[in-house]
């Protein structure tokens, strides 16, 4: 029997999609191939077992989140088997396991009422032993050696993933600290007080006024910023410059020792403007996708929006109804959710400039 609300086979092919887009760069196409596929078949069989047993009796809530949990964890472990030096035809034996075991957990956490974050624990616990377990096999079996059983151990995806964040963020907050220190450095040597001799004040050396509006200036500071920035935050800040400006800065990134090519108080002061225009990384949670979207009822009427969304697939229309009521759609991941927020800005957007228009 089909549970209202919860369609494991558009579930699935959006969690599919969302994988394509995920997998490592440096995956050949068998690699990627068999990560997005082993996400799809797991998220179905986990969705079809779920609607079919009544006697779990899961709301579409509770649907979503153990397929959800299913797919993310195929995700990583089935990258995990490709980083790990064991050969592909063994993988498939690993993912069972491990995908039997969260949909086993999940079952029986939400059955005995378990707060989600609890849950969330006992399966990351529990995918962890199963797939150590299931490689200590192959080993015990003599299909792969002792090296390859703890390279194959070492590998976690899902922290690679976290880990990379936490680096970025790091950059991010020592380029802002730097300018900081810098800038406090310079103020504190102008309010400097001159020292004295014998009595009789010394001169104070008045400073050049800071030539703020030299182009060329302000272009090699920011281009300094940009170095200190992993490429995806400089493409964020590039993309607030025009298409000119944004290639000079490009230009003069590359530039060796621009460092040497700005006076310190003419880069603190161009660093203060840029400040400005940074773009704030916005942290993603289901609040602030609710917020944003709310920010776009307030603007236009339901109607509006429902008319932009008309044409689109049911956990479209669902997302944007519950956040009309307030509330998060459970269905759409937070990643998706930016993107659906954002299709529909742009859209309302269009909107509106064809109605001006007429």
């Amino acid at each position: 029997m089909a549970i209202e609300g919860f369609d494991y086979k558009e579930f699935a092919q959006m969690m599919s999609s969302q994988a394509g887009e995920l997998v490592p760069q440096n995956f050949n196409e068998m690699q990627k191939n068999y990560v997005v596929k082993t996400l799809t078949n797991f998220t179905l069989l986990a969705g079809e077992a779920i609607s079919n047993d009544e006697s779990l009796n899961f709301n579409a809530d509770q649907a979503v989140f153990v397929t959800q949990i299913i797919a993310e964890w195929s995700f990583h472990k089935s990258i995990d088997l490709v980083h790990s030096g064991i050969m592909p035809e063994h993988w498939d034996g690993v993912m069972q396991k491990i995908a039997f075991t969260i949909f086993e957990i999940a079952k029986q956490a939400i059955q005995k009422d378990i707060p989600q974050d609890k849950t969330l624990q006992l399966i990351e616990h529990h995918v962890d032993k199963t797939y150590k377990e299931a490689i200590d096999d192959l080993e015990k079996r003599g299909i792969i050696t002792s090296e390859i059983s703890q390279q194959a151990a070492q590998q976690s995806n899902i922290d690679d993933m976290a880990r990379q964040v936490q680096e970025q963020e790091a950059q991010e907050l020592a380029a802002q600290q730097a300018a900081q220190q810098a800038a406090q450095a310079q103020a504190a040597q102008q309010a400097a007080v001159p020292e004295q001799q014998g009595g009789v004040p010394q001169p104070q050396v008045q400073q050049a006024p800071v030539p703020t509006g030299d182009k060329s200036v302000k272009l090699k500071s920011i281009a300094m910023v940009l170095k200190l920035l992993d490429k995806q935050r400089a493409r964020e800040v590039l993309s607030q410059f025009p298409e000119d400006v944004a290639e000079q800065l490009k230009k003069l990134v590359k530039t060796p020792r621009l460092e040497e090519q700005v006076d310190l108080r003419v880069a603190l002061q161009c660093l203060e403007d840029l400040k400005m225009i940074m773009p704030k990384k916005k942290k993603l949670s289901q609040d602030n996708m609710v917020r944003y979207m709310d920010k776009i009822f307030n603007s236009h009427d339901m109607e509006e929006v429902e008319q932009v969304v008309k044409s689109e697939r049911p956990f479209v229309k669902r997302f944007v109804s519950q956040a009309y009521e307030g509330d998060y759609y459970q269905g759409v991941p937070l990643r998706v959710a930016k993107i659906l927020v954002n299709y529909v800005q742009d859209n309302m957007k269009n909107e509106n400039k064809n109605d001006e228009k007429k």
